[in-house]
C-alpha cells in the first residue's frame, strides 16, 4: 500500500497558547527558567519540553519539523535557514576528513559547487556519476565512501533516481543514502523506498509562495540528535537556524500542499503533452517518452502526479532568452530562478541555477544552452495558458525551428 503523506500531515493537531487553531509563535531567542538545575538539564538535552536558546530549538521549529517528518515518514526532522543549510550540515555531519561521497552528476548547482569546490578544503572528495546507471554508481564506491547522494528528480534535467536500487547499493557497502526530494514532495516518499536521510529546500513547493527561504533534514532520531549536538552537531555549531516566524508561515502553507501539488502536476502534464505534440523537445517524467517514466510510476504516490517541473529545449540561449522575455511580458510567468510559486517560473539553468557546473561537464550530462526549465504554476485555465505560450513560441519562430 502506498504511503499517504497528506494524511499524516493532516493528523497532526496543534493548539495555540490561548486555544488558537494555529500554534503560538515562539517569538523569543532565549527562554527563562524557574530553577538553575532545569537550565543545566536543558543544556544537556535532558529536559523534554523545555527551551534554552532558539539556535538549539524552539517550539515553532519543532512543530514544523514534526509535520515534515510526518510527510516523509521519518522519526523526526530538523529545519534549517535554507536548503543549502540543510544539505551542507547533513553532509558535514556524515563525513569527516578523508571520506568520500558518490553523488549524482545532475544536482542543484549549489550542491555541486559545495561538493566539487568547498568540501575538498576539508579533505572530503566526491565522485560524480550518472545516477540512472546503478552499475556506474557501485563502481564509484571506494573503501572511504560514506555517503551516496542524489535527487529524486534531478535539477534541472529531470532524471529520476531508482531509490530502491540505490538503497540496495548503500546497504551493501554500509553507506548512508541521502535523497534531496525538493522537486517531488508528496509524489515520492524516499523513506519508503529505502532512503536513510531526506532533504528539502522548503523555499520551493512546500512553502509555495516564494517569500521564505528554508530547508529540512528528515531522518532517524539518532541522526537528527547528532545534528543538534552542542558538542559536535553541524546544525548546532554552524548555526543555520530558521527564524520562528518563518517556521510558522511554512507550517500554515503545508496545509494546502496536497492541493497545490495536484494542480502543479495536472498543469505540467497538460503542457508537456501539448508541447511534445507540437514537436518541442520536452522532458517530463509523466510522458511515456521520458526514459524513467515507468520507474517514476512504480515509485510514486499516484494522487499527486509527476510533479510541476518540465523542460523544453529551444536550440540556443538567444532563443531561450527571447522566449522567456516575451512570456514574461505577456504575463505568463516570471523569468526567475526557484520553483513552486503560484505563477509559472522559467529560467535557462545552464546560465543560472547550474552555472556552477563547468561548461564541458554541462555538455557531457546533456545540459544544453537552449534548455528552459519551467516550474508550472497553479493556473486554473491551463488550456488558455497553453494557447498563449504557443503564440509566444510562434512569434519567436521556435515551433518552426523544431519542425525543421
Amino acid at each position: 500500500m502506498k504511503y499517504k503523506p497528506a494524511n499524516h500531515i493532516q493528523d497532526l493537531q496543534y493548539f495555540g497558547e490561548f486555544g488558537g487553531v494555529n500554534p503560538s509563535i515562539s517569538d523569543s531567542s532565549t527562554y527563562t527558567f524557574l530553577s538553575a538545575k532545569t537550565m543545566f538539564d536543558t543544556f544537556e538535552g535532558n529536559a523534554d519540553g523545555c527551551y534554552l536558546y532558539s539556535r538549539h530549538s524552539s517550539p515553532s521549529n519543532l512543530y514544523l519539523g514534526e509535520a515534515l517528518a510526518a510527510m516523509e515518514g521519518t522519526e523526526t526532522a530538523n529545519v534549517a535557514a535554507s536548503g543549502m543549510g540543510a544539505i551542507t550540515s547533513t553532509l558535514l555531519q556524515l563525513c569527516m576528513a578523508g571520506d568520500h561521497v558518490v553523488s549524482s552528476r545532475t544536482i542543484y548547482g549549489g550542491t555541486y559547487a559545495f561538493l566539487k569546490n568547498f568540501a575538498p578544503r576539508l579533505n572530503i572528495t566526491t565522485s560524480f556519476v550518472d545516477i540512472t546507471k546503478p552499475e556506474a554508481v557501485e563502481a564509484a564506491v571506494t573503501k572511504n565512501t560514506k555517503v551516496l547522494y542524489c535527487e529524486s528528480v534531478s535539477n534541472p534535467l529531470l532524471e529520476v533516481a531508482d531509490i530502491e536500487a540505490l538503497s540496495k547499493i548503500a546497504k551493501k557497502h554500509n553507506l548512508t543514502l541521502v535523497v534531496d526530494n525538493t522537486f517531488s514532495p508528496l509524489s515520492i516518499t524516499p523513506k519508503e523506498l529505502g532512503a536513510d536521510v531526506i532533504i528539502h529546500s522548503l523555499t520551493k513547493f512546500i512553502n509555495g509562495s516564494s517569500d521564505t527561504v528554508g530547508g529540512v533534514t528528515c531522518g532517524s532520531q539518532n541522526f537528527i540528535n547528532s545534528l543538534r549536538s552542542v558538542n559536535d552537531g553541524a546544525n548546532m555549531l554552524l548555526g543555520p537556524t530558521m527564524d520562528s516566524l518563518r517556521s510558522a508561515s511554512i507550517l500554515k502553507n503545508m496545509r494546502t500542499l496536497h492541493i497545490r501539488m495536484k494542480q502543479h502536476s495536472n498543469n505540467a502534464m497538460y503542457l508537456a503533452q501539448k508541447f511534445e505534440e507540437d514537436g518541442l523537445r520536452t522532458v517530463y517524467p509523466g510522458l511515456p517518452s521520458h526514459p524513467s517514466h515507468e520507474l517514476f510510476k512504480r515509485m510514486m504516490n499516484p494522487d499527486y502526479g509527476f510533479g510541476g517541473m518540465l523542460t523544453i529545449d529551444v536550440g540556443t540561449l538567444d532563443k531561450a532568452n527571447e522566449l522567456m522575455e516575451l512570456m514574461q511580458n505577456e504575463n505568463l510567468g516570471y523569468l526567475a530562478v526557484s520553483l513552486g510559486f503560484y505563477k509559472t517560473l522559467f529560467s535557462a539553468p545552464g546560465s543560472s541555477t547550474s552555472s556552477e557546473i563547468p561548461l564541458e561537464e554541462q555538455k557531457e550530462m546533456g545540459l544544453t544552452d537552449g534548455l528552459i526549465r519551467f516550474s508550472i504554476g497553479l493556473d486554473n485555465d491551463i488550456e488558455r495558458t497553453y494557447q498563449r505560450m504557443k503564440a509566444c513560441m510562434e512569434k519567436v519562430e521556435i515551433l518552426a525551428l523544431q519542425e525543421n
